[in-house]
């Protein structure tokens, strides 16, 4: 059976399977290979060099396993609430656009029934030990923001149908691998550039993908009674909120880029702006304008890719040095 028949297919009555397939997609490994991205680029544009060997291969390890136990955590916390929407909708996704990146593998295979609660929570668990050991190797107050990140995503899913404001913790989740990142090159980081990076990474995170994510599942929302902006306040109203977010987003990394002991020489802000005009603004105003489901799967794709093109510049800007 090819896993890609059944993404929203009713839960089977047989018992759920175990293969490799279910565990990627219980964490979302696609956009986990996206996403530690960012605590790698944080680090390059705080020290302006790439740190030692020792430390790229812990970071690595730390950022990989953490933001993999984050996803699968994620999952099975709210997994009783995915299990209302598939009465509901068997998460549909017609009409939407295809290559939506957290729909490229099987999407909630617990509610499904396609993969075994305990089975997953051994999974997340497994790998959460990992990060933290990794972590801890390079510095124990980047185990304790891995622990803080992860009770952070806990509450930010019992939350669910408390507050939109939720959406504030999801943002300070998304900041934690990055903040690890900073402290495992610098023991006693600067508060200025700290900030910077934390501001950046959040309003990235509520502009280029939480926003959107929820817009693409308003109907599933409003349906279980969930409580997202995109739910709440409509989509003209999140669309507006999306780009401030963006301009914010967009405004900080051009600081970053000057203020990076890397250096700033203003070769360096071509490829940037084209990075942001094609993976954030354009697709942000584009989906302003239509209001489209498709458009805004597109761009939540394009913006899940802004980590690793800034990586890439950085990264070569670092090389040419």
């Amino acid at each position: 059976m090819n896993p890609k028949t059944i993404i929203f297919a009713a839960p089977k009555a047989e018992p759920a399977s175990t293969s490799a397939w279910f565990f990627l997609a219980l964490s979302r490994t696609p956009h986990v290979l996206v996403d530690i991205a960012m605590p790698a680029v944080a680090a390059l544009l705080y020290l302006g060099a790439f740190p030692p060997m020792k430390v790229i291969l812990l970071g690595l390890v730390a950022a990989f396993a953490g933001y993999t136990a984050v996803y699968a955590l994620n999952d099975l916390v709210d997994h009783e609430i995915d299990r209302e929407k598939l009465a509901y909708s068997g998460f549909d996704d017609s009409g939407k656009a295809e290559g939506y990146l957290d729909s490229l593998l099987t999407r909630h295979p617990v509610a499904l029934g396609l993969l075994g609660y305990k089975a997953g929570l051994i999974w997340a668990v497994g790998w959460a030990m990992v990060s933290f050991v990794a972590a801890y190797m390079l510095n124990p107050v980047c185990a304790f923001i891995l622990c803080l990140g992860a009770a952070l995503e806990f509450v930010y899913c019992v939350t669910v149908r408390m507050s939109q404001l939720r959406i504030l913790v999801s943002g300070t989740v998304k900041t934690m691998g990055a903040m690890a990142a900073v402290f495992a090159v610098d023991p006693h980081p600067s508060p200025v550039l700290t900030l910077l990076l934390f501001t950046w990474i959040f309003f990235w995170e509520i502009g280029g993908q939480k926003l959107p994510a929820d817009w693409h599942d308003i109907e599933e929302d409003r349906q279980v009674g969930a409580k997202t902006i995109p739910a709440w306040l409509g989509k003209k109203i999140t669309g507006a909120i999306i780009l401030i977010a963006l301009a914010v987003t967009v405004a900080i990394n051009a600081i970053l880029l000057a203020v990076s002991p890397a250096g700033s020489p203003l070769w360096w802000f071509v490829p940037a702006a084209g990075i942001w005009l094609f993976l954030l603004l354009s697709p942000a105003l584009r989906l302003n304008i239509t209001l489209d489901q498709n458009d805004v799967s597109v761009f939540f794709t394009r913006s899940s890719w802004y980590p690793m093109a800034m990586l890439i510049i950085v990264g070569i800007r670092i090389m040419i040095i």
